[in-house]
């Protein structure tokens, strides 16, 4: 779910300036750095394998070298560079729901966070960054960090995760809404992309292989045909609850089970509590956030309104217990989702309802 916070206001990028000032160094740094492994998109002549080019969210992204200074604005973004073992050429990361994924603290210890939440355009061109990564559309966009188009224009180049644009329209507000349903390959083809982008392309290779283990593993024998999900995500007064095509929809689907809210494409529609109870899904998969930017981000506060509220505290999932308490991130398209396959499969057997 893309984040829903508040920033401050500052200047537009294009009217800072100090944007002059980043400008000239953007531009040194893209032409100055080292670079890495090959790739087949380089141009002919450069011994380093640079320019790469990649085909992102319906722009053309050129790296000229190698970033040794990368901001990345999500969290999902960040993860998957630090799980490329890439902190030391990271200038700085932002908005967290969660604590970082488990064997990356140490990593993610060495890199500043400039906020919680969304920074502000100068916060991150404080960090002077050759490198912009974000796992949302909407936080590259007016009214989130700062539009693609601006980074850019000072020679920054910027990716947005695949995940967040193949098969889903943006255009309506909210979350936006899925034409196709979303698959690990989206997430496996952010991986790789990064890596190419910083000349690591075997250290991708190596990630992706060990994520596609781990998902085959976790589904391998299951058989949850006939038991139904929901994934609350956050907010207790109007819940976003999950649609069919997201990233719940990869693990409901590699563990065969069933969405009781298939019915939109919406990624995260927002459903009132009457509907939940009268759906009453066998097991309540639950975001434990420690974020604090909606009500009941946490899973405990989570857990205590299912429990007191009378639309809620008679359904089954509620009356037995039968929580499964994932990340922000394992409920979003990320590496961490197949964390979701995982402990969403665990669960299942423990609760009796998958083969």
């Amino acid at each position: 779910m893309s984040p829903e916070t508040q920033r401050d206001s500052v200047p537009s990028i294009a009217s800072s300036v100090r944007t002059i000032a980043l400008l000239s160094a953007g531009l040194v740094l893209l032409t100055a750095c080292g670079g890495g492994a090959g790739d087949s998109s380089a141009k002919p002549g450069r011994a380093d394998g640079y320019p790469v080019t990649l085909k992102n969210c319906g722009r053309t992204v050129t790296v000229e070298a190698a970033p040794h200074r990368a901001v990345s604005v999500d969290q999902g973004s960040t993860e998957i560079l630090l799980s490329l073992g890439l902190a030391d050429r990271m200038a700085a990361t932002a908005t967290w729901t969660d604590p970082v994924m488990k064997g990356l603290e140490k990593a993610n210890a060495d890199v500043p966070r400039i906020a919680d939440n969304r920074p502000s355009s100068e916060k991150v061109l404080d960090r002077e960054p050759d490198f912009v990564s974000a796992s949302f559309e909407s936080t590259l966009a007016k009214g989130g960090v700062a539009p693609r188009e601006q980074f850019e224009s000072l020679g920054v180049p910027t990716y947005v995760s695949p995940a967040d644009c193949t098969g889903k329209d943006n255009s309506g507000g909210g979350d936006g809404a899925r034409s196709a349903p979303l698959t690990m390959d989206s997430v496996y083809g952010e991986v790789h992309d990064l890596a190419r982008v910083f000349g690591v392309p075997e250290r991708g290779d190596t990630l992706v292989a060990t994520l596609r283990e781990r998902v085959k593993k976790a589904a391998e024998g299951i058989d949850a045909s006939g038991t139904t999900l929901l994934y609350w995500f956050s907010d207790s007064k109007a819940p976003y609850l999950a649609g069919c095509c997201g990233a719940p929809g990869i693990i409901t689907e590699a563990l065969g089970a069933k969405n009781v809210f298939d019915d939109t494409r919406e990624e995260w529609p927002q459903i009132s509590w009457e509907t939940v109870a009268d759906r009453n899904p066998d097991v309540l998969v639950i975001g434990d956030l420690t974020r604090k930017a909606q009500t009941a981000e946490s899973a405990a506060k989570k857990i205590e309104f299912l429990e007191s509220n009378p639309a809620t505290k008679n359904m089954d999932a509620v009356r037995h217990k039968r929580y499964v308490l994932l990340s922000g991130q394992a409920m979003n398209p990320s590496i961490r989702t197949v964390e979701g396959v995982e402990r969403v499969a665990a669960k299942l057997r423990r609760f009796g309802l998958a083969g």
